[in-house]
């Protein structure tokens, strides 16, 4: 059984490759979490954590992260990823992930319209939120990652 988080930040990178591999790679390269290995996770944060946006995590730790990401092999296509982060007062938060043939203004809206839907579902009051974006034009194999690590 893994520990509860304690520490988290929100990313986004993009990248072009010469595959839709490596071109995820290098996104999650610029997004400071290419040398790490993500576990994928949901989209719960856990009560209490701290935000931690310069956090250095050790390479190849196993990292619960929850993120978004699109590759695209079309040249000229404009693709988006975006996390966001939802807080409520004193209760745990939420988080949300995005990925889409769009601009990052539209990636941000749709985040921003989810965790807005996420808390009222609750019933719980959004107090505050944090997000990342990326928008990346595709010259050859492009990617765009957005994510939340979460750490001990």
């Amino acid at each position: 059984m893994l520990p509860t988080p304690k520490k988290f930040y929100v990313t986004a990178g993009s990248s072009e490759g010469n595959s839709p591999l490596t071109a995820f790679d290098k996104a999650l390269l610029k997004a400071r979490i290419g040398n790490l290995n993500l576990m994928r996770v949901s989209s719960i944060l856990p009560p209490g954590v701290q935000y931690c946006p310069d956090m250095e995590i050790p390479p190849g730790s196993l990292v619960p992260t929850a993120f978004g990401y699109i590759t695209s092999e079309v040249p000229g296509e404009l693709i988006a990823a975006a996390v966001g982060v939802g807080f409520s007062k004193d209760t745990f938060g939420v988080i949300m992930e995005f990925s889409g043939k769009c601009s990052k203004q539209e990636a941000v809206k749709a985040i921003e319209g989810m965790l807005k839907e996420a808390f009222e579902t609750r019933g719980v009051e959004l107090v505050g939120t944090k997000i990342a974006a990326v928008e990346h034009r595709v010259e050859k194999v492009g990617c765009a990652v957005a994510a939340v690590p979460l750490w001990y």
